[in-house]
């Protein structure tokens, strides 16, 4: 049986990801899964969509992509997120943000 969460899905031009967002946060980090979902600590707040821009920002970083192929699909004002990226599989974006299991 396979333990690792499958927060990433394929769809036709690109994946899907679900994120759970912390906001205000000390650093910007992948922290584990919540659910289905990828945990992220954002270091921005949650006023005037700046952890939305921030969480943008951090995920075109890690997979190394420019801000314009990724864009929030929903929950603007929830912790609880769903983001389309255009241009990787489900399997690349899986591999790239997964957290660093420490044993």
């Amino acid at each position: 049986m396979n333990s690792e969460v499958q927060f990433a899905r394929d769809v036709p031009d690109g994946c899907t990801v679900s994120v759970r967002v912390h906001p205000g946060a000390k650093r910007d980090a992948v922290t584990g899964t919540h659910a289905d979902a990828i945990k992220i600590a954002l270091s921005s707040p949650p006023v005037d969509g700046r952890a939305n821009d921030a969480l943008i920002a951090f995920i075109a970083e890690q997979l190394r992509l420019p801000r314009t192929r990724i864009a929030l699909l929903s929950g603007v004002s929830s912790r609880s997120k769903v983001l389309h990226i255009t241009g990787k599989s489900a399997a690349e974006v899986q591999a790239a943000l997964s957290p660093v299991v420490d044993c």
